[in-house]
C-alpha cells in the first residue's frame, strides 16, 4: 500500500512540474526586464554603452507606459514633457518620444539614477531594492 501512496505523490510533483513549465514557455520571463525583451525590438545601435539598453516600438510613450505598467507595477513613475520614467527595484525603464513611436531604454538602478536624476529628482522614491544613497555625512545610517 505504501508503494501507491509514493506513486501517487510522484505523478501529483510529475504533474505541478509540467504545469510550472508550460507557465514559463507560454508567458515567458518574470519580470519588467524579461517583459521588454520579449515584446519590444531591440535596437541595439541606440543603447548607451553597456548601461542602457534599447528597444524601440511603433506606439506612442504613454501607450507603451500604460501597457508595461498593467503588467509589472512600477515602485515610481514620472512623466514629464520629456518621456516616461519608471522605477522598480532593480531597473529602470526609460520611454522617450522618436519620430516614429518610442524609443525604451532599460537600465540598472544603478547607473540610471544618476543619469536622470537632473528629470527626476525626487520623484523617484526609494524602496526596497534600492542600491543609491545619498553621498553627505551621516548618509545611510
Amino acid at each position: 500500500m505504501t508503494y501507491r501512496r509514493w506513486f501517487v505523490v510522484g505523478v501529483a510533483f510529475a504533474v505541478v512540474g509540467a504545469l510550472v513549465a508550460a507557465f514559463a514557455i507560454f508567458y515567458g520571463n518574470f519580470s519588467p526586464r524579461g517583459y521588454i525583451e520579449d515584446r519590444y525590438t531591440r535596437a541595439a545601435s541606440r543603447d548607451i554603452g553597456r548601461d542602457a539598453i534599447a528597444y524601440t516600438s511603433n506606439r506612442t510613450p504613454s501607450q507603451v507606459a500604460k501597457d508595461v505598467t498593467d503588467a509589472w507595477k512600477p515602485a515610481d513613475q514620472y512623466v514629464d514633457g520629456s518621456g516616461v520614467y519608471l522605477r522598480y527595484d532593480d531597473d529602470s525603464l526609460v520611454i522617450l518620444p522618436i519620430a516614429a513611436g518610442s524609443l525604451i531604454l532599460l537600465e540598472r538602478m544603478r547607473t540610471a539614477y544618476p543619469r536622470y536624476h537632473s528629470t527626476v529628482g525626487s520623484h523617484w522614491g526609494w524602496g526596497r531594492g534600492s542600491t543609491v544613497r545619498g553621498g553627505g555625512p551621516g548618509s545611510g545610517k
